[in-house]
């Protein structure tokens, strides 16, 4: 079995809904969110989280704080916020992260990211409209007239890479830049199972039968709130036909000579580069 594209450590992040007895502060790690940016530091072109010191003197307004747990030994806090840049920080989009830190950090920014537009957006009751309140024990929010509990939600989806001998297919969405390509993929619906969503995912958007689906691993996504699940799958037959306004283009690529793809930090790129590992590997030229 391939190892984990991520190995867990428990001891770079361990997530908490409360912060322990004895916490410290002082070296806390802050990642606020305004308008679905996050503002950060930015120094040179690198960006890093704000610390304690520097938020404390950040001129915004904080309508939420959300604690996430340790990230190497820090506290860090998600911020539900509003105002606006100041000198020394940047408001950027989350994707503006990528190949920028750690991909660790990374995905603890998505983590921040999902919690705090699950909170924005559960400030009342969908039952009954009363406000909501923190669980006082689960990451959740509870109604304190209904007692609904609304949970932070994530939307299971596949990601699947298709190989036909030698060659990947990759595609490139309608709304990506020209030149871009990666691999399929799709959200679960009701009533599916994984496995089937990778099959009618593949013919919605290309036209094309799969089989022998192998799992390869899972990323959490914050683009939005997704756990993608991903794949690879051989070949089974039909002609590349791609979805109208969904795929502009659909092509097989030798796995010697790709388009531009995904960095390493998104799982397409993971089972690209997978994907070219088998074909290097001595028992694939036998």
């Amino acid at each position: 079995m391939r190892e984990s594209m991520w190995p867990y450590d428990p001891d770079e992040f361990e997530s908490l809904v409360t912060p322990p007895a004895g916490a410290n502060h002082d070296d806390a790690w802050y990642f606020p969110y305004i308008d679905q940016q996050i503002l950060c530091v930015s120094e040179h072109g690198s960006v890093r989280p704000i610390d304690a010191d520097a938020f404390r003197w950040l001129q915004i307004e904080v309508d939420a704080e959300i604690y996430l747990g340790h990230y190497r030994g820090r506290s860090c806090f998600a911020v539900a916020a509003r105002g606006s840049s100041q000198e020394g920080f940047a408001l950027m989009d989350l994707r503006g992260w990528l190949g920028r830190v750690d991909a660790s950090l990374f995905y603890l920014a998505g983590r921040a990211k999902q919690l705090v537009d699950w909170h924005l957006d559960h400030a009342f009751c969908g039952r009954c409209g009363a406000a909501m309140e923190d669980h006082p024990q689960d990451r959740a929010r509870t109604c304190g007239r209904c007692s609904l509990i609304s949970y932070p939600r994530l939307s299971p989806s596949i990601i699947v890479l298709i190989r036909r001998g030698q060659d990947m297919l990759l595609a490139r969405n309608a709304r990506w830049p020209t030149g871009m390509f990666s691999t399929l993929a799709g959200f679960v619906e009701p009533g599916e199972s994984i496995e089937q969503t990778v099959h009618r995912e593949v013919m919605e958007e290309v036209g094309l039968k799969v089989t022998r689906l192998r799992y390869l691993g899972s990323q959490s996504w914050p683009f939005p709130n997704s756990l993608m699940l991903g794949f690879h799958a051989d070949y089974a037959g039909g002609e590349i036909l791609c979805q109208e306004r969904e795929i502009s283009e659909a092509r097989w690529f030798p796995h010697d000579d790709l388009p531009d793809v995904p960095p390493g930090t998104a799982i397409s790129r993971w089972l690209i580069d997978a994907f070219i590992e088998d074909q290097r590997s001595p028992a694939a030229n036998h």
